[in-house]
């Protein structure tokens, strides 16, 4: 059977964009941000905990894949060579500021109002919202190596091979980190069940 028609579509046009972006053209850059700022600005904020450090770390990410696009080879997909830029991005903010933030009060709030409902009743609001509040709480509990790699997985569907050039670590270590990240979040969230 064929691969799925509208993928194709996408990638060519993807790849469009990229040739068109690499001869200098910045409404196709532009159209690669407006594709992937969400998502980019959404994982950062799971690294850094930090609406203001997550929108400034992906904004760094686009001007560095733009002043280095001559470099793009187009071994992998252009989301994969960008959660590289921004992964190495974050690594550097943690050490320059060696610090992790957590968020709280109102930020946290909004930060969880963000997230995809569960359900349309009041029940199911109120456990979604708990549900969502737990898992905040477990997923910053793991370390942000954990951390990232599950969200790059589990949030992101990016395959080992794509999180293992992300992360510039083997695949191996990508699936060892992924295993211990499911087990501790698992044993951190046995206690809540939705009776």
């Amino acid at each position: 059977m064929s691969s799925n028609p509208s993928k194709e579509r996408r990638s060519a046009d993807e790849l469009e964009l990229i040739k068109r972006a690499k001869s200098g053209d910045r409404d196709a850059f532009e159209t690669l941000v407006r594709r992937y700022q969400r998502r980019l600005v959404g994982i950062a904020l799971a690294l850094t905990h930090n609406p203001d450090d997550a929108t400034e770390l992906a904004q760094e990410a686009f001007v560095r894949a733009y002043q280095n696009l001559h470099q793009f080879e187009l071994r992998s997909s252009f989301s994969t060579w960008l959660y590289r830029i921004m992964a190495n991005l974050a690594v550097d903010l943690r050490r320059r500021e060696n610090r992790h933030l957590m968020l709280r009060g109102d930020e946290a709030e909004n930060e969880l109002r963000r997230l995809p409902g569960s359900g349309d009743t009041a029940f199911s609001r109120t456990f979604g919202n708990e549900l969502k509040e737990k898992l905040l709480a477990a997923l910053d509990e793991l370390t942000p190596e954990h951390r990232t790699v599950i969200l790059l997985r589990e949030v992101e569907g990016l395959s080992y091979e794509e999180i293992s050039e992300v992360l510039g670590c083997p695949r191996g270590t990508v699936m060892s980190r992924l295993h211990y990240a499911r087990m501790r979040l698992r044993e951190l969230l046995k206690d809540f069940r939705h009776e």
